[in-house]
């Protein structure tokens, strides 16, 4: 029986497609940004709309039948519950089954339809356009405060269209309907409600926007302290070697201190909203029934509308408590999208052009044609930076820190887009191609290595998820990862490859970290492959090993490699030396040691155990 009400529920909970994708990047306005992170589920809103609606008006219908009732009985005296059982019991059904059964449908579609549905809608939405901004974007902010803003802005939409559905359809019909049945009594107890309404109506127009800025003002602040308290965590290996942990408390106090004084700005609105509100309510109930009195008194009513009289006004008085408790809510959360819209909604800097392809066959040429970018600053990173590098052919780039290597590499990944010039990948711009297909063509291993707190078989085969054990199994061996990864356990006894690595791998050395990104690059196999200090956190004994290994996976590929240790490419085919975002020297480890001019200065320097205190 459990099951088959389970299997039934189920009906509500699928009438909207909770991840289907948005039409477009997200608007800056409030009322568009509703509409493009709902679209799709417009009609699903409008369906419990309308059961809220129905429901609103069975409470006018239930006041009704209680008057019509104590009239009845009143007029008919002792015979009238036998001369009227069948109306009685129609009446019984009402109250015992349509009524309970509208409940339950207008809970369906509030809680199983909307509740469940609208914030996966939301957030997967907003996280998508998240995920396709540039590298500047997450540059200019705290990972913990974007995440935040996402999940923050998904929670109070959600909040904002289930509490609408559910409370402000049920009280405006309830309203409108009490209306016509006051009118039905006498008109100036319609009046007298319009009058209520109207004066309802004004603290909700003054209040609430007050209210909605300085919510948006508390998001922002309870934003920055958990911005300040993720960067303070994230970065803990730190605080605790700088013996800074006194600091970080102070910064975080102050961030508290604030968001304190917006939280008090925010209660002290509310308070004076809730009492204004309050007495308002007091007033109906005292202003209709002690007016129906007095028309009762002048025999101009019944005792059954002295009765609806009474259970209209202090159920109204009731709920515009309820729903001003819920509009608060609601422009509290408003407030909070407002907010969140700010941080979560810019235009992505790096989009696929309209017509672009992802390559196919790519031999692995790479052209830099005077390519400038210097970070959106005066100084230029790279500056007519020219460079082609042949199909197979392996290529290092050396310089001090700032030259541009790493810049190249990131540009090449479309991570940023050239200032100006462009670049090639088997003669097509690289903006004519889509940034996933692109970037399937290339892998790279960055100095500093990523990893997920997946297992680590997940972590290998992240690029290349259809690859089989024996093959994650095949690129670990190969980068001499696969000995410490079968010793790995996790606190939860997970071991092996199915043993998680913790947030940023941060159960690893820094070695092991660099040979499971190696791993990966390897599984990956793209045409090209990009080493930005490869071997920098391994040990010589170590480095040997991957060394032997890369030369393997180099075969066939075209390679750029960025390594200060000049030792570790002392066998590529070209040499480019970077200095000031140009291109200095370039040539053969011997011919550039001949040269005797920037790069035999490097080399000199560092074989007779020296480091360029300037190189990167």
């Amino acid at each position: 029986m459990l099951s088959y009400l389970n299997t039934k529920l189920r009906w509500f909970a699928d009438l909207i497609e909770a991840f289907q994708p948005a039409d477009g990047p997200p608007p800056k306005t409030l009322a568009a940004y509703f509409g493009w992170a709902l679209k799709g589920s417009e009609a699903q809103i409008g369906l419990a709309l309308a059961f809220s609606v129905l429901v609103g008006l069975s409470e006018v219908a239930a006041a009704a039948l209680v008057g019509w009732v104590i009239d009845a009985a009143q007029a008919e005296g002792s015979g009238f519950f036998a001369g009227n059982l069948g109306i009685l019991l129609l009446m019984a059904g009402f109250f015992i089954i349509l009524r309970p059964a509208l409940m339950a449908l207008n809970a369906g579609f509030n809680s199983l339809m909307l509740g469940p549905n609208i914030y996966p809608l939301a957030l997967s939405r907003i996280n998508r356009h998240v995920i396709g901004q540039s590298l500047s974007y997450f540059d200019d902010d705290f990972a913990g405060r974007i995440a935040q803003k996402a999940q923050q802005t998904s929670r109070a939409m959600a909040d904002v269209v289930s509490e609408v559905c559910n409370i402000f359809g049920f009280a405006v019909a309830s309203v409108f309907g009490a209306m016509i049945l006051m009118g039905t009594v006498d008109s100036r107890m319609t009046g007298i409600l319009v009058m209520w309404v109207l004066g309802y109506v004004f603290l909700i127009r003054y209040f609430l926007p007050r209210i909605r800025i300085r919510s948006r003002a508390r998001a922002a602040a309870r934003a920055v302290v958990t911005g300040q308290i993720v960067d303070t965590v994230t970065n803990i290996a730190t605080v605790k070697l700088f013996a800074s942990g006194t600091d970080e408390d102070r910064a975080t106090e102050k961030a508290l201190r604030y968001q304190r004084e917006t939280g008090i700005a925010f209660g002290s609105m509310v308070v004076g909203f809730r009492f204004a509100l309050f007495t308002l309510a007091g007033v109906l109930p005292a202003a209709l029934i002690g007016f129906s009195l007095w028309l009762w008194g002048q025999g101009q009513v019944t005792a059954g509308d002295i009765a609806i009289a009474g259970i209209i006004s202090t159920r109204l008085a009731q709920m515009s408590g309820w729903v001003s408790f819920t509009a608060l809510g609601i422009f509290s959360n408003i407030g909070e999208i407002e907010d969140g819209i700010r941080t979560l909604t810019p235009d992505h800097s790096i989009t696929d052009a309209d017509a672009a392809t992802a390559p196919d066959d790519v031999r692995g040429e790479v052209q830099f044609d005077k390519v400038a970018f210097g970070y959106g600053k005066d100084g230029a990173a790279l500056n007519g930076f020219t460079l082609t590098i042949r199909p197979g052919e392996k290529v290092a780039l050396v310089g001090q820190s700032g030259a541009g290597k790493t810049t190249a590499a990131s540009l090449l990944l479309r991570l940023y887009d050239v200032e100006d010039g462009r670049i090639l990948l088997d003669g097509q711009d690289i903006r004519d191609m889509t940034q996933d297909g692109l970037r399937s063509q290339i892998s790279m291993v960055r100095q500093e290595t990523a990893m997920f707190n997946r297992s680590a078989r997940d972590n290998i085969a992240y690029g290349s998820p259809n690859a089989t054990d024996e093959m994650v199994r095949d690129a670990a061996g190969r980068a001499s990862a696969h000995e410490f990864i079968e010793e790995l356990e996790d606190f939860r006894g997970r071991k092996g490859y199915d043993a998680y690595l913790g947030e940023r791998g941060v159960k690893l050395s820094g070695g092991q970290r660099q040979r499971i990104a190696l791993a990966r690059a390897i599984l990956k196999d793209a045409p090209v492959l990009v080493l930005d200090e490869a071997t920098s956190a391994l040990d010589s004994e170590v480095e040997a090993e991957i060394q032997a290994a890369l030369t393997e996976v180099m075969t066939g590929k075209t390679v750029i490699a960025i390594a200060h240790r000049l030792s570790t490419i002392a066998q590529m085919d070209r040499i480019v030396v970077l200095h000031q975002a140009r291109i200095v020297e370039e040539g053969t480890h011997a011919s550039l040691l001949a040269a005797n001019g920037r790069y035999a200065g490097f080399w000199s320097r560092q074989s007779g155990g020296f480091i360029d205190v300037a190189a990167e």
